[in-house]
């Protein structure tokens, strides 16, 4: 009889919250099947078995919503007729339930079935298991449109229960871990925000020649280009990438810059290291990976640490410029809204239509006066109206360097 735990994925994790199995009660597992789904703090994923066995849950067995905890025993792989230890067996009742109407597929606490019946089980996705965790769903309540009736998470979306004029959402971990941070944010810094609009035409033509120039790589988004340019621009203002550490101001060693990312559960902020020293095709495959890592909610604990400045661009929602909040304990973060052909007074006093993007940069006042703030956003903002100058005059400075600037 082997222990069925919930294992820590990540060095601060204490708890979670249980999402779904993926197994039913009484079901065989293979070494390497996807078990169960687990959310914590910045990651759902599906937890793959390190061993084979019959599943069998226990009365105390988590049911979706629930917030486990490290190291909890969650349920057992049996051996083919080996019984579940005494002290759970005597708490356990024997039924027969089909599994379609179980309360393993109902989302109610399980029971150990003596000889479960596989007929009348419902066919669902992994993402629809979790959609129907989310938003509080039995999933044996919806009817599947996929291959042999099986429930996709589509389904799950559009399926509407009869719960009057309101419906509530479960708060995830994610979002709770969103909500605390965020207000953390506003308690802890003296935030102020600059905004700054920028001529983006050789910025826009840039990327078009990068993206004609792309035969099989990632083509540098704006955000890429603009990361790359920041981090330039960063050292020579190092304060902006610090750290308020009670008596003292910590200083960076490298250049790590985060990415905000919009997810289906919310926002993630994965973290680029050592930006300086990528070239820009490196930058874009790095954050392409990010992104679908944060997306796919399988982000490793390092890529969400050790960030000195985040980016975070609305421009594809149309937004112009926005207040961003920084993202504790950093010092700055640099909003990009949308470019937009604009008109133009240009140096000969003539009017042309130009690409135009504003930079929303908010800092923690504390840290950063308003005058150096001001001055690094306009050589930012030189640089983005000048960017291939600025990117074949990027200076390689190593880690050591930087703190001393």
């Amino acid at each position: 009889m082997i222990e069925i735990t919930i294992p820590r994925l990540g060095w601060s994790m204490d708890e979670g919250k249980f999402a779904s199995w993926l197994k039913q009660e009484g079901e065989s597992v293979a070494s390497g099947d996807q078990l169960f789904v687990l959310e914590a703090e910045k990651s759902v994923q599906e937890i793959e078995s390190l061993d084979a066995g019959i599943l069998r849950l226990l009365p105390t067995s988590p049911k979706a919503g629930d917030v486990v905890l490290v190291g909890q025993l969650i349920g057992y792989l049996a051996k083919e007729g080996e019984m579940l230890p005494a002290a759970s067996e005597a708490a356990v009742p024997a039924v027969s339930t089909p599994l379609a109407e179980s309360p393993v597929a109902s989302g109610q606490p399980a029971a150990v079935q003596a000889e479960p019946a596989r007929a009348g089980r419902q066919l669902s996705s992994p993402r629809a298991r979790r959609a129907a965790a989310v938003l509080n769903v039995a999933i044996s309540d919806v009817q599947g449109t996929g291959k042999s009736g099986r429930v996709r998470a589509r389904d799950v979306e559009n399926f509407a229960p009869a719960a009057g004029t309101e419906r509530s959402v479960p708060i995830t971990v994610l979002r709770r871990t969103i909500a605390e941070r965020m207000v953390a944010s506003l308690a802890n810094t003296a935030p102020v925000t600059l905004h700054c609009q920028v001529d983006a035409t050789k910025l826009v033509a840039l990327r078009a020649e990068l993206k004609a120039a792309a035969v099989g790589a990632s083509i540098p988004s704006y955000t890429d280009i603009i990361a790359k340019l920041s981090a330039s621009t960063l050292l020579g203002f190092p304060m902006l990438a610090g750290q308020w550490r009670e008596n003292r101001i910590v200083l960076p060693t490298e250049i790590n810059i985060g990415i905000a990312v919009d997810t289906e559960a919310g926002l993630l902020v994965p973290v680029a290291h050592r930006v300086n020293l990528l070239s820009l095709a490196e930058l874009a495959v790095t954050t392409r990976r990010l992104i679908d890592d944060a997306r796919g909610r399988k982000l490793p604990p390092e890529d969400l640490r050790g960030g000195v400045f985040t980016i975070t661009n609305l421009g594809a929602f149309g937004i112009g410029a926005f207040t961003p909040i920084i993202n504790f304990p950093e010092t700055a973060i640099l909003g990009l809204g949308a470019i937009r052909r604009l008109p133009a007074v240009l140096s000969d006093g003539s009017i042309a239509a130009r690409d135009q993007i504003t930079l929303s940069l908010t800092f923690d006042h504390r840290v950063v006066d308003g005058a150096p703030a001001a001055a690094f956003l306009q050589a930012l903002s030189e640089r983005i109206g000048n960017p291939m100058m600025s990117l074949l005059g990027f200076e390689t400075i190593q880690p050591a360097e930087l703190g001393r600037r």
